[in-house]
Order: structure tokens, then C-alpha cells, then sequence
């Protein structure tokens, strides 16, 4: 299924829901398909069953799966968490741009940023890092 980095500064449970949802997102796992059991993902990564748990328990707050009592786990249907994800992103996103500003980017280099093109503020030495537009 994937693999746990040990070196990896986010908490194991972290990367268990992180790799989760990549797979939702990008459809390696179909909607309502049932997820591994908490002892048999424990077994897979060779983990305490508890941090399984606690993972499947974020996912399942955040949309990412359900359970069905004697039946299991199973990923969540897109659409549902789709909405939910996109909300919970744009308020990421707005209280980063709210930070930048604060931290003094300028409005120009946030566009830059946002459009994927290089760093339009001067580095350490003085030079442009971005595009002559």
C-alpha cells in the first residue's frame, strides 16, 4: 500500500492520512471501497494498531472515509469531500496570503508565486530571481 518514514518529522498517524487521501484523491481507491482493517494495516506497516486508528479517525472527521459498524472502513465518495477540501484549502490559503503580506511580500511576488513562475524579489545578492516580463 505505502510505505512510513521514520525520518519524516510529521507524526506517523500524519503520513497515514496524508498517503490516504492522495490515493482518494488520485483514484487509487474507488469510492465506497473498503479499506484495509485497523489490525491488518497495523500488521502491513508494522505499527501499533492505535495510530491506524487514530488516522482512520481524521479521515473519517474529515470527510475522507466512512465506517460502517461490523463492516469496516471505506473511502468516501468524491463529491462529498470534495467541497469540504476545497473550503478548508481556501482558508489555508487565505491565512498564508494574510502572513506574506504581514511577513511584507509584495503583491507582485505573490502573483508570481500563485502563477508558478520563479521569485520576483531580489535575492541576497541583490539580483531579480524572476522573469523580465
Amino acid at each position: 500500500m505505502f510505505t512510513i518514514n521514520y525520518r519524516d518529522r510529521r507524526a506517523v498517524y500524519e503520513q497515514i492520512v496524508d498517503e490516504i487521501q492522495k490515493m482518494i484523491i488520485s483514484g487509487a481507491l474507488a469510492p465506497d471501497e473498503q479499506l484495509p482493517s485497523v489490525r491488518e494495516m497495523a500488521q502491513q506497516l508494522a505499527i501499533n494498531p492505535n495510530t491506524i486508528q487514530r488516522a482512520y479517525r481524521e479521515l473519517e472527521h474529515s470527510g475522507y472515509i466512512y465506517s460502517v459498524a461490523g463492516k469496516g472502513n471505506f473511502a468516501g465518495v468524491w463529491q462529498d469531500v470534495d467541497e469540504r477540501r476545497k473550503d478548508k484549502l481556501l482558508q489555508t490559503l487565505q491565512d498564508t496570503l494574510t502572513e506574506l503580506r504581514f511577513l511584507g511580500v509584495s503583491e507582485e511576488t505573490l502573483r508570481a508565486a500563485f502563477a508558478g513562475t520563479e521569485k520576483a524579489e531580489p535575492n541576497e545578492d541583490g539580483d531579480k530571481g524572476g522573469t523580465d516580463a
